[in-house]
């Protein structure tokens, strides 16, 4: 079908000032906020891959002729909710469109006796954040993306938040959802605690990537907001050792809700007055009802002095929860200095993280030319294993292909050591299109299966074709 004909009826079913085709929105909808097409950006980089529109979706029944008419016409479309992604996923195939769902920005119940709240799936974190608050409670859901990120992305791309240890990630508070599938078929999945009734079939949608269906309204637990908070501070000698402690620590049962653990590069950037030379930082914040917080503070405290470790007190949380979000301010700093700059999480068993981080220092130090930096920390942590978030930068010749060529070098080795020890590629920002090319390793055996998922869902590949899944 030609393109006056596609939009044409996406006015029908819009409206059309609602159906955007300006070059200038397109390149601006052409990505995400990768930290790789931050810096080709500033080396003149855009798009050739652009969409043919983008459609602004305002209700589930318009985004049920929008998906029943593209496939029925077998146009790929790429999802878009708050466009907080960093891995690629929201990049645009070429001629494809782009289905906004933004502009469904509904909370439509807080529902005070289940605690659980609503919302259509462009309802911004932040927002919905605010408006708990000002009524006792809070989703616990605390992402760096908070000040963009909106409830459809968080659930498609299995988002965690930095108070998880607590609260756990988007698949923990997750109690009913709502999409359209590829063929546009409109199905709920009601709200209900636990059951036993096969397999969970919002596990379809969580973490799909937009690969699945179109994810129009999700319902969340709340919770009552915390009556205490202990807070609390510690230098180590080294990052395995922190490691250690915070494995002691889960594995006796405390969840503090903030569990962090910086090397001692990070440390001495973020924390330099309160650090002496070569020492990691331990963050922990505990909150709960009234004497919990104090409870699980003291057993802390006991775990962690035993190991040597050099109380602090709250001056560090404090500015840790004053500066946790400026990521994204720093990445494009560092892109307007010409560097390859960003981060990677990944995730691995208490017996191998420790291995990873070793390694991927070791090997970007030695491999990687003008490496700026290479740092990690760990901030959410389970019974069985724990988390790094890579921060890196390089310095690169002013060009798109060196930028990519830099980054890919750097990211390679993190994927190729994390595999290397069986640990996941991905621990909270989604696979995409850029680590797409490294699934069939994660996955092994089990490959095949998400092929045959994808397949039955959507047999025309008409949902965010090339995320999750390559494309051969």
């Amino acid at each position: 079908m030609g393109n006056e004909k596609v939009l044409e009826r996406f006015e029908q079913i819009v409206g059309k000032e609602f159906v955007q085709t300006e070059e200038a929105i397109l390149q601006e909808y052409a990505t995400d906020i990768t930290g790789l097409r931050m810096v080709q950006k500033h080396f003149g980089w855009k798009s050739e891959n652009l969409a043919q529109c983008i459609v602004k979706i305002h209700t589930k029944e318009e985004a049920v002729e929008a998906i029943q008419f593209l496939n029925q016409e077998k146009i790929v479309n790429v999802p878009r909710t708050g466009g907080s992604g960093v891995c690629l996923g929201l990049e645009t195939p070429k001629g494809s469109v782009v289905l906004d769902l933004s502009e469904m920005n509904e909370i439509l119940e807080i529902n005070e006796q289940n605690l659980t709240v609503t919302t259509q799936a462009g309802v911004a974190l932040e927002r919905l954040e605010n408006v708990l608050n000002k009524k006792g409670y809070t989703t616990g859901h605390f992402p760096q993306s908070l000040p963009l990120a909106q409830m459809g992305g968080l659930v498609a791309t299995r988002s965690i938040g930095q108070f998880s240890t607590r609260y756990g990630g988007i698949e923990d508070l997750l109690v009913g959802i709502e999409g359209v599938l590829p063929d546009g078929q409109l199905v709920r999945i009601k709200n209900i605690p636990r059951k036993s009734t096969g397999p969970d079939l919002r596990h379809i949608w969580l973490g799909s990537e937009g690969t699945m269906g179109l994810i129009t309204e999700v319902t969340v637990k709340i919770f009552p907001m915390a009556e205490d908070r202990c807070m609390q501070a510690y230098a180590i000698d080294s990052f395995h050792t922190g490691l250690a402690i915070i494995q002691e620590i889960v594995q006796a049962g405390w969840k503090p809700a903030v569990t962090r653990l910086h090397d001692q590069t990070e440390a001495a950037e973020s924390y330099g007055p309160f650090m002496q030379a070569g020492e990691s930082m331990l963050l922990f914040l505990s909150e709960g009802p009234k004497g919990y917080a104090d409870l699980e503070g003291k057993a802390i405290q006991e775990i962690v002095e035993k190991h040597g470790a050099r109380a602090l007190g709250s001056k560090p949380l404090e500015l840790w929860l004053a500066h946790r979000n400026d990521i994204c301010e720093h990445l494009d700093m560092y892109a307007k200095q010409g560097a390859v700059a960003d981060t990677c999480e990944i995730s691995a068993m208490w017996s191998d993280i420790g291995k990873i981080y070793t390694e991927v220092l070791e090997r970007a130090k030695k491999e990687v030319p003008h490496l700026v930096a290479i740092t990690g920390h760990s901030s959410h942590s389970y019974e069985q294993g724990t988390n790094i978030y890579f921060m890196m930068g390089a310095m690169c010749a002013p060009q798109v292909e060196a930028a990519q060529k830099t980054y890919d070098q750097l990211f390679g080795i993190i994927m190729e050591t994390t595999l290397k020890y069986n640990g996941s590629i991905c621990h909270h920002h989604g696979v995409g299109r850029y680590r797409a090319k490294w699934m069939k390793e994660e996955l092994g055996s089990a490959y095949p299966m998400l092929e045959k998922i994808k397949t039955a869902f959507d047999p025309n590949g008409i949902m965010n074709r090339g995320a999750l899944l390559p494309v051969e």
